[in-house]
């Protein structure tokens, strides 16, 4: 009976690296098609200028591949702190915390752009639903869903008060709500339409039911806390 948990320890850890090599396949591939573009723009994100590269969608995307290691170490660091405080499950944590704000922040920056005519032209705004996914096409829908996709998918994993679809689905619709009002406001000649809201929470849920299996329930203890200290025998 005690040979149990090592027994599944292997297959276990088998699975974790090679769904590593799988995304760094992905990645791989998925940079290697967009090559090209993001080369145009590495000589002017490379010399430290603003126009050309985090004005540009190429440049921010560039930045963003250029930024893993970095975050990559920040998870190291984190976890490193967390392992040797004694935390539970400190390495999800951590790259929960990191992979929130790095596959945040580049596609709110994307979508907070502004548009040729900002400042200029009159604030639009369009509230009957499903109407505007007809001219967002295959591109603009995929984008939509991407934008809090990485806050859908580590959410849950860091916040045990997130885990659940119901909770995930009004947080994307909330900070799509507040993304669409600034857009709004701040007159960045772009459209603030409730179908944006829609694809928004529809691309966080979808990324949350993917990582359901790695959700911590309610029910357990925060993985947060350190582990109690064992009581002294006799």
């Amino acid at each position: 009976m005690n040979d149990t948990p090592s027994l599944s320890a292997p297959p276990r850890r088998t699975r974790g690296i090679v769904l590593l090599v799988l995304a760094t396949l992905g990645m791989a591939s998925a940079v290697f098609v967009v090559r090209r573009p993001l080369l145009m723009s590495a000589p002017t994100c490379m010399a430290g200028r603003w126009h050309g590269c985090f004005d540009t969608f190429n440049g921010v995307v560039l930045m963003t591949l250029v930024a893993l290691p970095l975050a990559a170490l920040v998870v190291w660091a984190l976890a490193r702190r967390r392992r040797a405080a004694g935390v539970t499950s400190a390495w999800r944590i951590s790259v929960a915390e990191v992979g929130m704000v790095h596959g945040t922040v580049p596609f709110l920056w994307l979508t907070m752009m502004p548009g040729g005519g900002a400042g200029t032209v009159p604030a639009r705004v369009s509230l009957v639903p499903l109407r505007d996914l007809i001219t967002m096409g295959p591109l603009g829908i995929a984008g939509n869903l991407l934008i809090f996709a990485a806050l859908g998918f580590f959410a849950p994993m860091r916040f045990a008060a997130l885990a659940s679809v119901p909770r995930i689905l009004a947080l994307g619709a909330g900070c799509s709500v507040l993304v669409e009002t600034a857009q709004y406001v701040l007159r960045l000649d772009r459209v603030s339409s409730v179908d944006d809201v829609l694809v928004n929470a529809a691309g966080a849920v979808l990324a949350a039911l993917a990582s359901r299996r790695w959700w911590r329930t309610t029910a357990q203890a925060p993985s947060d806390q350190p582990r109690p200290a064992p009581a002294p025998a006799g």
